[in-house]
């Protein structure tokens, strides 16, 4: 199989890539701002290069996980998120199609409000912020130009990556420093190992499944406890991170409180089970550590 990786320089773009050539296909991986080895340069909003770069590469599949993920930014610039998520991977969407490619968007369970999750892949959908909404408006218009769309929504990601910008990594660095992690404790979600999202990500192009599908830890908790996990699993002093209700934070956007994403789907169609964060933190922890000798 031949795949081209939008957006290889992220957590899940470059762990997807990782996967490909691990299970022995041949990848093309882009950046846009941040190169990383073997990653050519894209920025996913020109539309002519990107669909020039789709008919150059000849992929079986188009992956993106390029996007804009901050989201209170995205509260304040409603145009450029929709630019971003959903404009431009519907003109990639749409010229994969043309090669009879298909395409995996990435979404998020920020389409959904947050009342009583974790959510199926058929519940009501409500987004509460304009990053929800792009993504939401992005997975239609991916769905409306590709027939082998498919639609992976997944959240809370965290591992090894190349920008160490995660959750985790935060948490790591401000205790590590001496610095209180003030977290919230009624964000209630369900973390996701890069790794596993994307074992399960690249065994669902081979089985050549479309449609939407949730990927996600195994474990529902807050931001608070997810944090304390890290501590426990990495041996750092709890007693740094502080919890606070999301109000206290004051963010630009709202959030889902009561959010994660059920995966029953998931399991009845892949072999892959994502792993819960004490698993998938000591997973981290050992590559770390070999990375850093």
């Amino acid at each position: 199989m031949r795949a081209l990786v939008i957006g290889a320089s992220g957590q899940v773009g470059a762990a997807i890539v990782d996967r490909l050539i691990a299970r022995g296909h041949t990848v093309v991986g882009t950046h846009n701002r941040v190169a990383q080895p073997r990653t050519r340069a894209l920025d996913l909003t020109d539309t002519i290069a990107a669909e020039q770069l789709i008919a150059e590469t000849e992929p079986d599949w188009v992956l993106c996980p390029a996007g804009l993920t901050h989201v209170d930014y995205c509260e304040d610039h409603p145009e450029q998120a929709m630019a971003v998520n959903r404009d431009a991977p519907a003109a990639a969407a749409q010229a994969a199609a043309k090669r009879r490619a298909g395409f995996v968007f990435f979404s998020t369970e920020y389409v959904f409000d947050g009342a009583g999750g974790p959510y199926a892949e058929d519940d009501p959908i409500s987004p509460l912020s304009v990053y929800g909404l792009s993504k939401l408006q992005g997975e239609r218009h991916v769905q409306a130009e590709n027939k082998r769309a498919a639609i992976i929504r997944t959240t809370v990601v965290y591992g090894v990556e190349p920008q160490g910008k995660n959750f985790v990594y935060q948490v790591l660095r401000r205790i590590r420093s001496g610095e209180p992690v003030h977290v919230p404790n009624d964000q209630i979600s369900t973390p996701t190992y890069n790794l596993d999202l994307a074992a399960a990500t690249v065994e669902l192009i081979e089985r050549d499944v479309y449609g939407v599908t949730h990927l996600a830890g195994p474990e529902l908790l807050d931001r608070y406890a997810f944090a304390l996990e890290v501590c426990a699993v990495f041996g750092l002093d709890p007693s740094f991170v502080k919890p606070v209700d999301t109000p206290t934070l004051a963010p630009r956007a709202r959030r889902p409180l009561r959010a994660g994403l059920a995966t029953d789907r998931a399991h009845s169609l892949l072999e892959t089970r994502l792993r819960g964060p004490r698993a998938a933190l000591a997973d981290m922890r050992t590559a770390l550590e070999r990375a850093s000798g």
